[in-house]
């Protein structure tokens, strides 16, 4: 609902912060001159007629290679009769059986735990029959007209077609589609599984196996095709497409931002990133999460033709995240930036993540999420739970939780047992792994963190339910193996609370260190200038944002990029190649101060 009525409703935080009017853009585009690109069925399949006229085959073979969730059978229905197809093969036809596919999937899938699973390591080859693709591959060769190949290993069928087209499709929009109930899992006929096991399901096993067959495809296809809108889907060509990642990878640029609903979620973002004010909460918002966000290709007048931005990762790695941090985490994104709003809303759940070693044993990750709070704003009453209070008994604590899962009429004592800190804003809490933690009501929070996606080890959610009106799983069982105790009081004021290092300063700017904790190998600067800023990737990803100030400039001292504006609370990327960059208040933030704050690999 609008500010007034939140207000009149008798949300008081809100109102007490003067918040700025927005100028959030949350369609950031790419742009890619000299290319364009076809939207609807009818012009798609001129475009593809056009090519196959060139190819000079009397009985041309057409391949649609689709990621997990693309609407297969609509792609097929709407090109067979459009291009005069003498057969149609759908990949699916050569899968192995949903019983088999099951049993391949099982041993990655955490038997009943509804959240975590294990990493997959299998290829997609693994799903198929082989007798079955050789099968079908012999039919297609046989045929005295166009060929049409569609599905998720289309080109496990023909491996050297005519044209090839990449037929890709957002994460956010894939996790939607399980949520219509629209979609099953790769190989899998599970449409009505419940969401959340559909999601653990593409997480662990899907996505992986999808994204090493995506990756060398996405070098060489003919085309690319956008379906996350089923009413306007979108073909540029391999090279356009190819060509706006390589932009992206060398100037700064952002991902789509993705808000989402939470049990907890506030109004903050309503009102700063101007969203649908009759949603009952935002409490979400993916804001650099290129494993989850898409990326926005301008081409002409068409600017939001849309790709998974991990698509950047795998194309240009060493550009993107430099030699040294892509020799040490390979074509994987390290750095994660989201907000969490609770302005209006609830505390977040009493959480731990896992140690390394921990991640590493149970889940096959190699890094775990070592992560901070940093206060983009706060109402007068905010606090952030961190640490153990100095003396608490462990046993007490586990003791205290376990019956609080058992009878959630008797609350678990947060406060009997966590320092609750008063949270102001441009406050920085860190949080290595294995810190008892949350960010209460009332807190804007930009969270910065490592990436390994959904290790957070709830221990205590406060005896609410979820958006789907039942209990959110609680992860005790795992969290009380890493909970440190010895994170006390005076531990975590000296060590996570507001760790503060003046660095440098110059004429209208100062630079401070701000975290994070040494355990963790993510740094974070903020830089509070009037005037212009010199920086430098030094070879390192860059990820920043504006953190105070209405709108800024990012600009290239040897002109290598155009000028790159950025507005409050936005995150942005500065690729490792960049190298030299500046950063000055502009518009309407002339003459004030701003600050940015940046993060990257130490």
């Amino acid at each position: 609902m609008p500010l007034n009525q939140a207000v009149a409703a008798g949300d008081q935080r809100l109102s007490a912060l003067p918040l700025p009017r927005s100028n959030y853009e949350k369609f950031p585009c790419v742009e890619v001159p000299g290319h364009e690109c076809r939207v609807g069925w009818d012009a798609i399949a001129r475009e593809l007629a056009d090519a196959l006229s060139r190819c000079g085959s009397p009985a041309p073979k057409v391949v649609v290679e689709c990621y997990p969730g693309v609407d297969e059978g609509e792609i097929a229905a709407a090109l067979a009769a459009r291009l005069e197809a003498a057969q149609i093969f759908l990949a699916a036809e050569a899968l192995k059986t949903p019983a088999e596919i099951d049993r391949l999937a099982e041993p990655y899938l955490g038997g009943d735990d509804p959240v975590f699973g294990f990493i997959c390591p299998l290829e997609l080859r693994d799903f198929f029959d082989e007798d079955r693709l050789t099968e079908l591959r012999s039919q297609a060769g046989m045929s005295q007209g166009l060929v049409l190949i569609v599905g998720c290993g289309a080109a496990l069928i023909e491996l050297d077609a005519d044209l090839v087209v990449y037929a890709d499709l957002a994460r956010w929009e894939a996790q939607l589609r399980f949520r219509r109930n629209q979609s099953s899992n790769l190989g899998a006929d599970n449409p009505d599984l419940a969401t959340q096991l559909q999601y653990k399901r593409a997480f662990f096993v899907d996505w992986r196996v999808a994204d090493r067959f995506k990756t060398p495809l996405l070098a060489s296809c003919d085309y690319v095709l956008d379906t996350n809108k089923a009413a306007a889907p979108k073909l540029a060509s391999g090279e356009a497409v190819r060509e706006g990642l390589h932009r992206a990878a060398s100037r700064p640029f952002r991902v789509v931002p993705f808000f989402d609903p939470a049990p907890w979620g506030g109004q903050w973002m309503k009102e700063v990133c101007d969203l649908d004010r009759s949603a009952k909460n935002y409490g979400w918002c993916f804001d650099c999460v290129p494993e989850e966000n898409s990326l926005l290709l301008g081409f002409g007048e068409v600017r939001d033709f849309e790709i998974p931005s991990i698509n950047l990762v795998f194309q240009h790695p060493i550009d993107l995240l430099g030699e040294k941090v892509h020799a040490r985490f390979g074509p994987e994104f390290p750095i994660r930036f989201d907000f969490l709003d609770t302005i209006g809303g609830g505390n977040l759940s009493l959480q731990v993540h896992p140690l390394n070693e921990y991640i590493r044993d149970k889940f096959g990750m190699a890094y775990t999420q070592g992560e901070s709070y940093y206060m983009l704003d706060a109402a007068p009453d905010a606090c952030v739970y961190l640490g153990f209070k100095t003396g608490v008994d462990p046993a007490a604590v586990i003791r205290d939780l376990e019956a609080a899962q058992v009878d959630p009429s008797q609350p678990f004592p947060a406060e009997a047992y966590t320092n609750c800190f008063p949270a102001k804003k441009h406050d920085h809490f860190l949080i290595p792994a294995g810190t008892i933690h949350c960010s209460g009501s009332g807190s804007m929070v930009l969270e910065i963190s490592a990436t390994p996606y959904i290790f957070t080890f709830k221990l205590w959610d406060w005896a609410r339910l979820g958006l789907d009106g039942k209990p959110r799983p609680i992860h005790l069982g795992h969290g009380k193996e890493v909970l440190q105790y010895d994170r006390d009081t005076e531990w975590t004021k000296r060590h996570l609370v507001n760790r503060i290092e003046a660095i440098a300063s110059g004429d209208g700017w100062s630079e401070e260190r701000t975290g994070l904790h040494e355990s963790e190998f993510i740094e974070t600067r903020r830089h509070w200038f009037s005037g212009r800023v010199d920086h430098d990737t030094k070879g390192n990803l860059n990820v920043l944002n504006l953190i105070e100030g209405r709108e800024a400039i990012v600009e290239s001292p040897s002109d290598a990029f155009e000028p790159f504006v950025v507005h409050y609370a936005e995150t942005f990327i500065v690729p490792a190649a960049v190298g030299a960059y500046t950063i000055r208040p502009h518009g309407a933030s002339l003459g004030q101060r701003c600050a940015t704050l940046k993060a990257f690999v130490r």
